[in-house]
């Protein structure tokens, strides 16, 4: 079994993304030009027609109106070929009900999954028919100046879920829209509170934040409605 060696560079919140051109199940993308000014979601499926990427992808496929709505591209990637991956396609939407738009990319020698450091060290089963390791289920967060701002890494037996993802993009850009001042607590969606950044003091607070209330000095609730 060969094993891959994962990218020298080490990928962390506040990295730059790796730009890219590949073949995908759209034809061939330039990452960055894909990406234009949008938010962008980067994920990994280890292999195309296997159960659990089926549904992942079905899921996400359904849900992009939402992604879409936030300003959010989409991009798959899986270890096989373009072919394989648009026929995947529709066995994807025929079990899922969906109809999946977003590309796929096709990395079949790892080259993506190597810079973005996507290759499964864990699950020595999870290879493919060469002998060559799989990826894990890898998710990038990608906002629209290049910057990596959320890295999840889930084992290649435990699907995502798709709510998370979106609950996370909603929190990135409801802190990013009110310039960093606030930042959300366990369980956050949107219309519940939010908490006030330590950086701003309660004299901001009361201009910004007006229906604010301190439950700790370093704990101070908000909501955004006015």
């Amino acid at each position: 079994m060969s094993i891959p060696k994962p990218n020298n560079g080490t990928l962390r919140l506040g990295s730059i993304a790796p730009d890219f051109t590949t073949d995908t199940s759209l034809g061939e993308l330039h990452f960055y030009e894909y990406i234009d000014q949008s938010w962008c979601i980067l994920f990994s499926h280890p292999d195309d027609f296997t159960p659990v990427c089926t549904t992942e992808l079905g899921a996400f496929a359904k849900l992009e109106p939402e992604f879409t709505r936030r300003g959010v591209k989409m991009i798959g990637l899986s270890a096989n070929d373009a072919d394989s991956h648009r026929l995947w396609i529709k066995d994807i939407d025929e079990i899922t009900g969906s109809h999946l738009s977003f590309p796929i990319i096709a990395d079949p020698d790892r080259r993506i999954a190597l810079l973005y450091d996507m290759i499964d060290h864990q699950d020595a089963t999870n290879i493919d028919d060469k002998g060559v390791q799989l990826t894990i289920r890898s998710v990038f967060i990608i906002d629209p100046a290049k910057t990596i701002r959320l890295i999840m890494t889930y084992p290649a037996s435990c699907g995502r879920n798709t709510a998370e993802v979106l609950r996370v993009v909603d929190s990135l850009q409801t802190s990013e829209r009110l310039s960093r001042k606030v930042t959300t607590p366990i369980n956050w969606v949107p219309g519940d509170d939010v908490i006030i950044a330590p950086t701003v003091d309660d004299n901001e607070a009361k201009q910004l934040f007006p229906k604010f209330r301190s439950i700790k000095p370093y704990l101070r609730l908000t909501p955004l409605s006015k």
